[in-house]
């Protein structure tokens, strides 16, 4: 049973001046965590469904946040939208049809008809998904619509191993949501996926590479793999029963990422991807890597980076909303679009450091911001 921290909902609503409002954000959600009825404020919970549930939920972002930040209520307070991310309402889809019907009617209100699923990692309750998607789409302002894909993490910093389970179960679940979204008016899916979702995701198109379809019919876009907390042996057979991509996924490791130095002596001493010393190693497989060692976190265990470093967020925004994005090519040299844009964003900066770009074909050290 999740604790209250996780409660997404207030007890009643809050009043709202329409000017403490910066955006409103409706977030989509395909969820295999079971439904809270004790406990409605929490939404879904930590247990597992054996079906998909689907809902939406309605975010208001303060004019107060800050770039890369959640600012959300402490314990069971009620959020206040001039100071709080804060959940409005939340309406459920009794059937899948009807969540299709939903994501078609927003995704035809987007010019480049795009979707954004997002699959949260280790230790995350339903509302930690729900916070850091709004940011995510928020900081990056991606134009397009944003789908949450919540597996059932019980959040709690013991359960390593019902996540890691539940995670497993949850990938013909996620094969089943990419494959109802490929069918959608959607012309592009991009994919972010953060720590242990980077196994949910990985396993999930390995998948569909196996069903001959790996590439949802040529609507996957961008798949970002930030933190990957997989085993690196384990990363690269499913590498090569993906076969090397149209469109290389990029990988956001850090060597100082507190999170995965625990996995790591969880696994028994098995390196993760998200903090694996030899890029080049990986880039071997057709990925690009960015090593981001250098770069602050907002995080104590430098497990976030890519979300709450605010020049970080701003460069894959910027990337996400090329429409090849973080993968894209050039004559060949896939590092050239980040390149250009890490450098762009080191003048606008000033106090810079370091991120180190490795491709399949070069490495790159580009400046990304203190």
């Amino acid at each position: 049973m999740a604790s209250s921290r996780h409660e997404l909902l207030n007890i009643s609503s809050f009043p709202a001046n329409p000017s403490d409002i910066s955006a409103e954000h409706e977030i989509f959600v395909a969820t295999t965590r079971r439904q809270s009825i004790d406990q409605p404020r929490i939404v879904f919970g930590g247990d597992r469904s054996p079906n998909v549930a689907y809902a939406s939920v309605d975010m208001t972002v303060p004019r107060i946040h800050e770039t890369g930040r959640i600012e959300r209520a402490k314990g069971r307070a009620q959020a206040d939208p001039a100071k709080h991310f804060t959940a409005r309402s939340v309406s459920f889809y009794k059937e899948p049809s009807q969540f299709a019907r939903a994501i078609d009617a927003n995704v035809a209100r987007h010019k480049d008809r795009r979707v954004l699923v997002f699959v949260h990692g280790f230790n995350n309750g339903f509302d930690d998904g729900v916070y850091r998607i709004t940011q995510i789409v928020n900081d990056t302002k991606y134009d397009g619509t944003p789908i949450l894909f919540s597996w059932a993490s019980n959040a709690r910093t013991t359960g390593y191993l019902y996540d890691k389970e539940s995670a497993n179960a949850a990938r013909d679940d996620l094969e089943a949501t990419l494959r109802m979204l490929a069918r959608s008016k959607a012309k592009s899916i991009d994919i972010i996926a953060h720590s242990m979702g980077t196994w949910v995701t990985m396993e999930t198109l390995r998948q569909l590479a196996i069903a001959g379809d790996r590439d949802l019919g040529g609507k996957l876009g961008n798949v970002v793999l930030a933190s990957p907390d997989i085993d690196v042996d384990v990363f690269k057979k499913q590498m090569l029963r993906y076969g090397k991509p149209d469109k290389p996924f990029v990988v956001l490791l850090s060597d100082d990422d507190r999170a995965l130095q625990l996995s790591t002596f969880i696994s028994g001493d098995k390196p993760r991807v998200g903090d694996y010393s030899d890029a080049a190693d990986l880039a071997s497989y057709g990925v690009i890597v960015a090593d981001l060692t250098q770069a602050s976190s907002g995080d104590r265990l430098n497990h976030a980076k890519f979300a709450d470093n605010p020049v970080l967020v701003q460069l894959l925004g910027d990337s996400l909303r090329t429409h090849a994005g973080l993968a894209a090519a050039e004559d060949g040299d896939f590092g050239s679009p980040m390149s250009t844009i890490g450098k762009d964003i080191g003048q606008a900066v000033g106090s810079v450091a370091d991120i180190v770009i490795t491709t399949p074909f070069k490495v790159l050290s580009i400046a990304a911001g203190g």
